[in-house]
């Protein structure tokens, strides 16, 4: 299989994202611009990555303009025929946006950008991710000043009840609680998926912790995920 990383202009971790799954992960990586209408050299065993950064510089909303992007079109009918579709932190705000995931990215309640690590748990099984990563508690870092998920009573109950929340934040010894909730997140939501379970959104930045260098490989297991490597 293949991934396939956009970059749209404001784009800041395609890089990052692109040496992560390629040097750290070897797999094959393809790099597309916003503008581009292609997607035809991947099919549903490939995965589309819209990754982090602050697209068209965050105005109106962020993502918002970045989900008109020529690309997201064919993006939404890549994922509307069940290829899978990760977006991290602006990638995750980008598929809200879109309607490809339900709710909305908010400005953290402490209206402060939030760059540390964070602690983070999946509770959920039948989807690739929590498949693989099992429970564990990753160490995985943030950096956003608008990653508080928020969606209304009624569509965060059908979230809970389709198994669609992959990921909470917790503390170190996997508890959810407020204090280890970086942002005011409903619920302590990290990052949810489609009721199809092949497009998933998340703020924290896996492709920032898959580097032996860095000390933290944690970010491996979820990134892996989407090629069935455990």
């Amino acid at each position: 299989m293949k991934f396939g990383v956009i970059v749209f202009p404001g784009s800041n971790c395609d890089r990052d994202m692109y040496h992560a799954l390629r040097d750290d992960l070897q797999h094959e990586v393809v790099m597309l611009w916003h503008k581009d209408k292609d997607l035809s050299m991947f099919d549903k065993n490939d995965c589309i990555v819209l990754p982090g950064g602050f697209s068209y510089g965050d105005y109106l909303r962020c993502g918002a303009l970045a989900r008109f992007s020529p690309m997201m079109e064919q993006v939404i009918n890549f994922a509307n025929n069940g290829g899978k579709v990760l977006g991290v932190c602006n990638g995750f705000q980008i598929l809200c946006e879109s309607g490809l995931l339900p709710g909305v990215l908010l400005q953290n309640d402490h209206q402060k950008f939030a760059c540390k690590n964070v602690f983070i748990k999946s509770e959920v099984a039948g989807n690739i991710v929590s498949d693989t990563t099992k429970n564990q508690v990753l160490q995985i870092p943030i950096a956003h000043g608008e990653g508080r998920y928020h969606a209304d009573a009624a569509t965060l109950q059908q979230l809970k009840d389709n198994n669609q929340i992959i990921f909470r934040y917790c503390n170190q010894n996997g508890e959810i609680h407020l204090d280890a909730n970086p942002n005011g997140a409903i619920d302590n939501i990290a990052g949810i998926c489609n009721a199809s379970k092949n497009i998933f959104g998340m703020m924290p930045h896996p492709e920032r912790a898959c580097s032996k260098e860095l000390n933290n490989i944690d970010g491996r297991a979820i990134l892996n995920a989407f090629t069935g490597v455990i």
